[in-house]
């Protein structure tokens, strides 16, 4: 079991063992993002924004919120960025709000938490699906005693660990909560992915960040991380490459050099529990 969140810790993996994960000779920590690299739950998320957002759009003529949308405008943000930045994009500018707007108020805080409480309901409707292919690459991670922190833009990070099961895998995390505590920026800003190797006790270019967003992708070449993973979900692989990525892959589990118990098919886990 890897140490208490936040502990220190520093190790230096063989070269040998970083080739086996697909790591260059220089790193020493693996920076995870949550949604749509370890969990499915970036599906949950596009459907309670659209959910949110076609509404909104229904009232002005405008046309549905859509995939290209979510990768272009929200994906890997922090929610109410995200809000403001899909808006914005259809020319809508609506008052910010505070965090304390009800679901109901037409502000941008107003509407990134009817977002949330969508999401809230879904993840306890249906529960985390994982992707096993890349819970593997993270026990491989953590056999092979290299420090490693989720790094997530969302608030429900803990209940979603919980649920999967993936809660003690990491050394520290930095979350949408911690994020909003700390004051910093969200995606494509690399803020939160430096607070998370300064957590882990490594320098940035000792760091891989692994991301499936363009802005998280973003976040880590402004970083100046040593290594940058990009996990394709959403058919974007070119668009990863060009915000920086240094591999682009399907799922982390093509890293691995054996590869051969790797299952097929997510799996789930039911949740009850909110953040």
């Amino acid at each position: 079991m890897p140490p208490p969140i936040g502990t220190n810790v520093l190790v230096m993996a063989s070269p040998q063992t970083l080739a086996d994960l697909g790591l260059p000779a220089h790193v020493r920590a693996c920076l995870f993002d949550l949604d749509g690299v370890l969990t499915r739950t970036a599906t949950l998320h596009f459907a309670a924004w659209k959910e949110t957002f076609d509404a909104l759009l229904a009232e002005r003529g405008l046309p549905v919120f859509t995939e290209a949308d979510y990768a272009a405008h929200v994906d890997g943000r922090r929610r109410y960025d995200g809000v403001r930045t899909f808006l914005a994009s259809r020319g809508i500018h609506p008052a910010e709000g505070t965090p304390d707007d009800p679901p109901e108020a037409e502000t941008v805080c107003g509407i990134g938490n009817r977002k949330d409480a969508d999401v809230r309901r879904i993840l306890n409707e249906r529960g985390v699906e994982t992707f096993p292919g890349s819970v593997a690459y993270l026990e491989a991670v953590r056999a092979a005693g290299i420090p490693a922190a989720v790094v997530t833009a969302s608030a429900n990070a803990v209940a979603v660990l919980t649920a999967a099961g993936l809660i003690d895998m990491f050394d520290a995390r930095i979350d949408g909560v911690i994020a909003a505590e700390r004051s910093l920026p969200g995606k494509p800003a690399p803020d939160t992915f430096l607070a998370g190797a300064e957590a882990l006790g490594v320098a940035p270019r000792e760091a891989v960040v692994i991301e499936d967003a363009i802005a998280g992708v973003q976040a880590g070449r402004a970083g100046d991380f040593g290594y940058v993973i990009g996990v394709d979900r959403l058919g974007h692989a070119d668009a990863l490459a060009e915000a920086g990525a240094d591999v682009v892959v399907a799922d982390l589990g093509e890293l691995l050099a054996d590869r051969s118990s790797l299952e097929q098919e997510p799996t789930t886990a039911p949740t009850t529990e909110e953040s």
